[in-house]
């Protein structure tokens, strides 16, 4: 057991629940990606009411931006079983084989609910749904929709499913700042920034956070603008432990053009024949994986990183000249993007390097999304549910999201009638004073050199001594906002990055060794003694978060229990 030191506040700002607007629900889920929109209708269709509050539109979610697909074992050539040793042998000893087991056999129930709700997903001429293969899985179980545009078909069915349902009402470009707890530390409600600037409370008896990664803590990263972890940090200011955070996957491919918008490109390309190619048109998977351009994302961006050290060039590229048919056809979405810039994907080498993709680790929750913290449940990328491990396989987040967050809302509506909060203040643990002439915060260049120094010292490759320096420099700067920075959104996200970003530096700094996604030069090998979840629970004095107790769980086992059907 470690403690390390942290200083953070507890909560954001003050708030009296007799003065603002309060609206009051038996649910209250954040975000409306996959997860939150399987949570909430899910809970709606129980029959309770339902707010679902996202701080952007209802469309504006990291799922949109998903490409690739979703797994799911549907034919009689694939079996759970294989799905489940795949998702294991990714996890690298890290994924638990009962929490993978229960989200692989729910694959199914989630693609016939998506289809009922009106998804369109690629099919062949037979009208049988199209299966791809990405990195990792030993048999084709990805389904796809418009080639590389997934996750915006998703998004599409399940918006209009919440949009139509009677029981839930949408609160867009609203952003979440604390849960709100009771005496008794029981999650009631949260308090929000509405749009116009003013404070409101949403009242709930169960709370669900589902508002997706933290991938802009980094420079380089395919994620969108919105993903700034806010549902992890504020799910520890509410008292919930986080596992797992060390583990942070970086995409391999990544569209990289100085000035343009950094852009994800599929797994799936590589899954159908593209080729990754240095600026001397050399191949140079096969030499670092037997299964090469279809490794393990961690392996691939590895390699493209180190490629890109060793031939001193600021990126890799990608060729798609041998994929089996017209890429324009099959990456439309791709083709459109290189296109504007000038690259013909079919004969073009396309440059890409890694990005930041997705946080492996969150908040931790049981089989169903409860956190520790009663009446706080996480879903989706926010949380840790057990079956990524320490890497995640391509492909499994929808099927997690929408898996686990159909379960979660279920569950959330089963116990949410009858909950709600009472009145009562909350204040911060004291009163923030004005900066002084010339010591205001510039959010915009802490935020930058967040990014740049996460990119730099908590990337690809890590080491102890530069990962301590980040910490030191990661609570200067925290402190600084925290009392000099005005109180507005981009501060409020901010502190969440700076959060998030302190605690994957104590827990990479924990794990002693390289696993999955985590990779350090100093510890360069896996260590058996270290198969275990990296746990952080804050401690809590005088209305603040004074530290982190870092702790192991027991180790993880191999087996699946006995009772799988």
């Amino acid at each position: 057991m470690e403690h390390y030191e942290l200083g953070l506040e507890g909560r954001l700002l003050s708030v009296d629940s007799r003065r603002v607007p309060l609206y009051r629900f038996d649910l209250c889920v954040i975000g409306s990606g996959a997860a939150g929109s399987a949570a909430a209708l899910a809970a709606a269709e129980a029959g309770v009411e339902v707010a679902v509050v996202t701080k952007a539109g209802l469309s504006e979610t990291n799922t949109v931006h998903a490409q690739g697909g979703m797994a799911a074992v549907l034919t009689e050539e694939d079996s759970v079983e294989s799905h489940v040793a795949d998702t294991l042998g990714v996890g690298c000893g890290l994924a638990e084989p009962d929490r993978v087991e229960s989200v692989v056999r729910g694959g199914p129930e989630a693609v016939r609910w998506l289809l009922e709700l009106g998804a369109r997903f690629d099919r062949g001429e037979d009208g049988a749904l199209q299966l791809l293969r990405e990195g990792g899985h030993s048999r084709a179980r990805i389904i796809h929709a418009g080639g590389d545009a997934t996750g915006r078909e998703i998004q599409r069915a399940v918006r209009g499913a919440v949009e139509r349902h009677p029981n839930i009402t949408t609160f867009e470009h609203v952003l979440v700042l604390d849960v709100l707890c009771d005496p008794d530390g029981r999650a009631q409600g949260v308090l929000v920034r509405m749009p116009t600037g003013d404070r409101a409370v949403i009242a709930a008896g169960q709370v669900i956070l589902a508002s997706g990664g933290a991938g802009q803590i980094y420079r380089e990263t395919t994620n969108p603008a919105i993903a700034t972890g806010d549902g992890v940090a504020i799910g520890f200011r509410a008292g919930a432990v986080v596992r797992d955070l060390e583990f942070v996957q970086f995409h391999p491919t990544m569209l990289y053009i100085a000035g343009a918008a950094r852009v994800l490109i599929s797994e799936t390309v590589r899954g159908a024949g593209g080729i990754l190619r240095d600026r001397s048109g050399v191949r140079f998977m096969e030499d670092a994986h037997p299964a090469a351009e279809l490794a393990p994302r961690d392996v691939v961006s590895r390699a493209v990183f180190r490629r890109m050290v060793d031939t001193g060039d600021t990126n890799c590229y990608l060729d798609l000249s041998r994929v089996e048919g017209d890429p324009h056809q099959l990456f439309p979405g791709i083709s459109h993007i290189c296109r504007f810039f000038g690259i013909d994907i079919a004969t073009d080498p396309v440059p890409v390097r890694p990005g930041a993709h997705y946080l492996v680790g969150g908040l931790e929750v049981d089989e169903d999304g409860r956190t520790c913290v009663p009446g706080l449940w996480a879903a989706g990328e926010c949380a840790s549910s057990g079956l990524h491990g320490a890497n995640r396989m391509g492909s499994n987040s929808l099927l997690e999201a929408l898996v686990l967050g159909l379960r979660a809302g279920r569950e959330a509506a089963r116990v949410a009638p009858g909950g709600g909060l009472r009145n009562f203040i909350v204040r911060p643990p004291r009163d923030r004073q004005a900066a002084p002439a010339g010591m205001e915060v510039n959010v915009q260049d802490v935020t930058y050199s967040l990014k740049s120094l996460m990119w730099r010292e908590l990337g690809i490759e890590r080491d102890g001594p530069s990962m301590e320096e980040a910490c030191r420099r990661i609570e200067l700067w925290t402190r600084a906002v925290q009392e000099l920075a005005p109180e507005e959104p981009a501060t409020f996200e901010l502190i969440n990055m700076l959060t998030v970003a302190r605690l994957v530096g104590i827990s990479a700094r924990h794990r002693n060794e390289s696993r999955g996604v985590h990779y350090r030069t100093d510890y360069p090998e896996t260590r058996e003694e270290c198969r275990r979840h990296t746990r952080l629970t804050p401690c809590f004095a005088h209305g603040k978060i004074e530290s982190v107790e870092v702790t192991d769980s027991a180790p993880v086992t191999d087996a699946v229990p006995a009772t799988s059907a």
